[in-house]
């Protein structure tokens, strides 16, 4: 487990990432966009602190032509991921999907949401679950929807 109780280490988890994006580049996209039944996205977001670009690899476990799902569990960690601290600031973000980009609106999902959308996620992958049990903080489920033109979204 790393530090904070995840199953990998905060460093352990860049080095996948890295190698993750890796795989994409060097296989010219014809690798790396799925694992298993979970499709992998790029998320780009703003840095809370710093104002700068980031990206991450990550699995979302629901992905559909009006949004994206993403699951903050960090292998169950006692603290949330970047990324998810980045979109709670800074809430438009880009996804990258095998198919190209999505301008999009981050959220997380109300807790009437999160209670109809967790089954569809563990049954897409159960080890979220057990992330969930690992941890005393709630998981939170992020939705992805496309931002109005008015660089808007939903509330």
């Amino acid at each position: 487990m790393g530090s904070d109780g995840g199953v990998l280490g905060d460093r352990a988890l860049a080095v996948l990432s890295g190698f993750h994006r890796w795989v994409i580049r060097v296989s010219r996209g014809r690798l790396g966009w799925r694992i298993g039944r979970l499709v992998t996205v790029e998320l780009h977001t703003i840095g809370r602190r710093t104002g700068l670009p980031r990206s991450a690899i990550l699995s979302a476990p629901i992905v559909e032509p009006g949004r994206v799902v993403l699951v903050a569990s960090k292998g169950g960690a006692d603290r949330h991921p970047a990324w998810y601290l980045n979109l709670a600031d800074h809430p438009d973000v880009v996804i990258d999907l095998r198919d190209g980009s999505r301008t999009m609106r981050a959220r997380t999902a109300t807790p009437e949401e999160k209670a109809e959308l967790w089954p569809r996620v563990t049954a897409v992958y159960p080890g979220y679950a057990h992330y969930q049990q690992r941890t005393r903080r709630d998981i939170p489920v992020v939705i992805c929807e496309p931002r109005q033109p008015d660089g808007g979204g939903r509330d």
